[in-house]
């Protein structure tokens, strides 16, 4: 295994890595991008996770960053009026477009299963198999050192994959096991549903005496 490349990418400069990858591969005609069009891109509503709200100069920030890395290029486009900005992750990293295109996706969406990656990477390249996705992740984990395949999730059949330009992802809490008999519930429990029910009739009388105090200062007599 190779080992991985010397980058630590903070989420944002990843974010912004992944929408410089996934407008060229999506809308070619509009690539390379403005800065607008680059803070649109990150501040996306679907399709992101986590959902960001940058400024530009946030964003700009990032590209400064990356360019240190040569992983950014500057550029004016075939207009030659506006500076726009490139990607240049298969140089750099020595990727193919496949596995450039798993690495976008990772980047936007955060960690996910084969199969998900198959559907979300459709429109950048097109897998023939779920087979063809773990073959590519294997060569981007044991090759480049790029992806890293996370423990399974309580209920999943499946593993999920995470990359490794931000570093290794925080461990997730497992979710709890559940309890045998499915339904029981602990004395404790029911200790803690009788003092709320407690506290709910209490609620309840005080919000009685008040009506009664304001029925009675108005002179109304309150029906039962």
């Amino acid at each position: 295994m190779n080992a991985p490349p010397m980058l630590a990418l903070s989420p944002l400069e990843a974010r912004v890595l992944g929408v410089l990858s996934e407008k060229q591969l999506t809308t070619p005609d509009y690539y390379p991008l403005t800065l607008n069009a680059l803070v649109a891109g990150c501040n996306q509503k679907t399709s992101r996770q986590p959902v960001m709200s940058v400024t530009e100069g946030e964003v700009q920030m990032a590209l400064d960053a990356l360019k240190r890395h040569t992983l950014v290029m500057d550029s004016f486009g075939t207009s030659g009026r506006v500076m726009r900005f490139a990607h240049n992750i298969n140089k750099v990293l020595g990727l193919s477009q496949a596995h450039v295109a798993l690495l976008t996706v990772l980047m936007l969406r955060g960690p996910q299963t084969p199969g998900e990656l198959r559907i979300n990477c459709e429109r950048m390249y097109s897998f023939p198999d779920i087979s063809s996705v773990e073959a590519y992740l294997d060569e981007l984990a044991e090759r480049h050192g790029l992806v890293m395949q996370l423990p399974k999730q309580a209920g999943s059949r499946e593993h999920r994959y995470a990359h490794l330009l931000c570093g290794a992802p925080e461990a997730e809490a497992e979710a709890p096991e559940p309890r045998a008999g499915g339904g029981d519930v602990t004395t404790g429990e029911i200790a803690a549903l009788k003092h709320n029910l407690a506290s709910l009739r209490d609620e309840v009388s005080e919000l009685r005496a008040l009506l009664d105090r304001v029925y009675g200062e108005l002179g109304l007599k309150r029906d039962a």
